[in-house]
């Protein structure tokens, strides 16, 4: 037995490095090409240097209005995330994704709560809104009623960043940017598992969009409009 613990070792320092150079770099730029990944967005400025940043996309076959009604109406209070429902749901966050434009929703204010959970108990505040373009949004603190800080309690920030952009032959790109600033050593470590649940779930919102607003794209030109 005391053999077989080396190997272990080996095995075990090969799967880190493997999942450091290989697996992390894939996941947290998903679908983004160099220059999406190097482009400045709106917010960026937010959670200022250092900062880790996570840049994911996905082609859209409609244009960027076709896409925006669905980044707007984002939020458990509203159409959900079009992400894994009954996974969330497992964890009693109550949300249920639209499959429908819901026109009470299509009004995003800076200060709005985008609820992670029906019952509001978490979320993310809007901090810009660039209607067709972008919503910018922080983790908050929602019994301060402001965005969390890395010099305070849980010594982190988190920007999340929703962003259409024209693309070829009227069809656009859609862009999911996290900024996360640390305040300590063991914030980052605490958060460090996140990384990847934010990636499949964040992959499975970009597809869900993608789906939205090219069907509604498609029933539209069927329909003549």
């Amino acid at each position: 037995m005391k053999r077989l613990w080396p190997i272990v070792g080996l095995v075990a320092a090969g799967a880190t490095v493997a999942w450091r150079q290989v697996v992390t770099p894939w996941h947290e730029r998903w679908g983004a090409t160099d220059d999406e990944v190097a482009m400045v967005l709106p917010g960026d400025e937010l959670v200022a240097d250092p900062a880790h940043q996570v840049t994911r996309a996905i082609a859209i076959e409609a244009p960027p209005e076709a896409a925006w009604p669905w980044i707007a109406q984002l939020g458990a209070d509203r159409g959900g995330f079009y992400s894994y429902e009954w996974l969330e749901n497992l964890f009693g966050l109550d949300i249920h994704n639209a499959d429908e434009i819901v026109p009470e929703w299509q009004h995003r204010d800076v200060g709005d709560l985008v609820c992670a959970d029906g019952k509001g108990s978490g979320g993310w505040y809007v901090m810009q809104v660039e209607p067709g373009q972008a919503l910018v949004m922080l983790v908050g603190d929602v019994r301060e009623g402001r965005p969390l800080r890395r010099d305070e309690r849980l010594r982190w920030e988190f920007l999340w960043t929703f962003a259409v952009r024209p693309a070829h032959g009227g069809h656009s790109r859609l862009l999911v940017r996290e900024r996360i600033g640390f305040g300590s050593t063991w914030s980052r470590l605490l958060m460090s598992p996140l990384g990847f649940v934010s990636f499949v779930m964040t992959r499975q919102t970009l597809r869900g969009i993608k789906a939205r607003a090219e069907r509604t794209t498609a029933a539209r030109v069927s329909a003549g409009r």
